[in-house]
C-alpha cells in the first residue's frame, strides 16, 4: 500500500507507523470570537488583531494559549497567542480541544490556504461554521506535539536571526549618525584611534562631475538586447548597487556607460524623505547604463567607495538632501543644488577604515538574512512533507 493509500506524511518521524485520519477542525479545536475592548484601561494583557499586537488593557478574553485566525479583513495570516491575551471582533483565537496540541493547530493553521474558504465578495471573511467544517488529516497527539515541537524550533531560531538583524540594523543607523561629521563640524563624535586630522568640506561640484542616465527611449526599447542599466528600485534600495538587479536593453553607444566608483542618484519619489536616495556602482562591466530617472556623478578625486557609499546615506546627508525636496504631489531634486552640498572628506586612509568597517556590518547582516532565508525554506520544507 503506497504512502498516499495509507494516509502518511511523506516525511514523518521515526516510530510512528498509524494512519493520520481525517477529521472535522471542529473534533479537535474550538473557535472562539473577539470583543471589543474600548470599555477596559491600560494594563499588561495583550490586545491582538489581524494585523497583530493592537495594545494593552487590564483584563484578559483568555487565560489559555490560544491561535488568531482573521474573521475579517486580514483571514491568512495565523498567529500564536500566548496567554493571557485579548483579540478584538475582527479576530477568532482557536484553543484545542484534550488531547490535540495547541502548536500543531497552529502549524496547521499556516499551512491551511484561508483565502479558500473566504465566504465574501468584498473584505475577506470566515464564519466559526466554515472554520469547524474543514476537513483535515490529523494524526494522534503524541505525534501532534512531535511536530509543533519541531516546527517550533525552526521558528524560535528564526525569530532569533530576526532579532540579531533588527539590533545591528539599529547600531549601523546610530554608528551612521557619530561617525560622519554632521552640522558642518570638523571632526565626527567618534572616530578611529590615530586619526586626528581635521575633516575639509568639500562641495560635490568640486570633487565630481555629472552625466545623464538612459535619453530618447520608447518603451519598446527596454526588455531585448545585450546591454543592461541600473534600476530605480536597484539604486533606491541600497548603498551598494547590486549588479544582479538590472533590467535589459539594447547596445547604444550615445548613452552614457557607467564606470566603478560612480554614484547614482534618485531624482523623484513620493515623499521628500525618499528623494536623492545614492547609490555606488562597484562593478567593472561594459554596457551597462543607468536609467532615465536618476542621475549619475563620477568623483575626480579619490574615494574609498564605501566610504562614499556610507557616507552619502548618512543622517547628516541625509538632512541635506531631503531640504532640497521640492513639489507638491510628486518631490523632486535639483542636479544642480546636489551638486552644491558640502560633504566630508577625511584622508584616504581614515575613509577606507570607515568603509571597511559599515562594508563589515553590511556583511554581517546579510549573513543573518541569508540564514533567515535558509531557515524559511527548511520550515517551508517541513510545513509541505510533514503534512498530508
Amino acid at each position: 500500500m503506497s504512502k498516499e493509500e495509507r494516509r502518511v506524511p511523506e516525511l514523518r518521524f521515526k516510530g510512528f507507523f498509524e494512519d493520520w485520519e481525517q477529521r472535522k477542525l471542529k473534533k479537535i479545536l474550538k473557535v472562539n470570537s473577539g470583543r471589543d475592548y474600548k470599555h477596559l484601561s491600560n494594563g499588561d494583557v495583550p490586545v491582538y488583531g489581524t494585523g497583530g499586537y493592537m495594545l494593552s488593557v487590564n483584563d484578559n478574553l483568555s487565560n489559555k494559549d490560544g491561535v488568531g485566525i482573521g474573521r475579517k479583513g486580514t483571514i491568512n495570516k495565523p498567529q500564536f497567542l500566548r496567554a493571557p491575551f485579548w483579540t478584538v471582533d475582527t479576530l477568532f483565537y482557536l484553543t484545542s480541544l484534550p488531547n490535540n496540541n495547541l502548536l500543531f493547530i497552529y502549524y496547521l493553521a499556516e499551512n491551511t490556504n484561508w483565502k479558500k474558504y473566504d465566504e465574501s465578495t468584498g473584505v475577506p471573511s470566515l464564519s466559526k461554521k466554515t472554520i469547524e467544517s474543514i476537513v483535515k488529516y490529523i494524526p494522534d497527539n503524541n505525534e501532534q506535539i512531535a511536530l509543533g515541537t519541531l516546527l517550533n524550533e525552526v521558528d524560535q531560531y528564526i525569530s532569533l536571526h530576526l532579532r540579531k538583524i533588527n539590533i545591528l540594523k539599529n547600531l549601523k543607523q546610530q554608528y551612521l549618525r557619530v561617525m560622519f561629521v554632521e552640522n558642518e563640524k570638523n571632526t565626527p563624535e567618534i572616530r578611529f584611534k590615530s586619526f586626528n586630522d581635521v575633516w575639509e568640506q568639500r562641495k560635490l561640484g568640486e570633487v565630481g562631475e555629472t552625466f545623464s542616465g538612459l535619453s530618447g527611449k520608447k518603451k519598446a526599447d527596454f526588455g531585448h538586447g545585450e546591454a543592461r542599466f541600473v534600476t530605480y528600485s536597484n539604486i533606491f534600495g541600497n548603498a551598494i548597487s547590486d549588479p544582479n538587479n538590472l533590467d535589459i536593453i539594447e547596445i547604444d553607444n550615445k548613452q552614457n556607460q557607467v564606470q566603478y566608483g560612480d554614484v547614482f542618484f534618485t531624482t523623484s519619489s513620493e515623499t521628500p524623505k525618499e528623494v536623492g536616495m545614492s547609490s555606488v556602482w562597484l562593478e567593472d562591466t561594459n554596457n551597462v547604463y543607468l536609467n532615465s530617472f536618476c542621475f549619475g556623478y563620477r568623483p575626480i578625486i579619490t574615494f574609498d567607495p564605501y566610504y562614499l557609499a556610507f557616507m552619502l546615506r548618512s543622517p547628516s546627508i541625509r538632512k541635506k538632501l531631503i531640504f532640497l525636496a521640492q513639489g507638491i504631489s510628486r518631490y523632486n531634486i535639483s542636479k544642480k543644488k546636489v551638486m552644491e552640498i558640502g560633504i566630508p572628506t577625511p584622508s584616504t586612509k581614515e575613509q577606507q577604515k570607515i568603509g571597511s568597517f559599515f562594508k563589515e556590518l553590511d556583511d554581517t547582516i546579510e549573513l543573518h538574512y541569508s540564514k533567515l532565508e535558509k531557515l524559511n525554506k527548511i520550515k517551508q520544507v517541513y510545513l509541505n512533507k510533514m503534512f498530508i
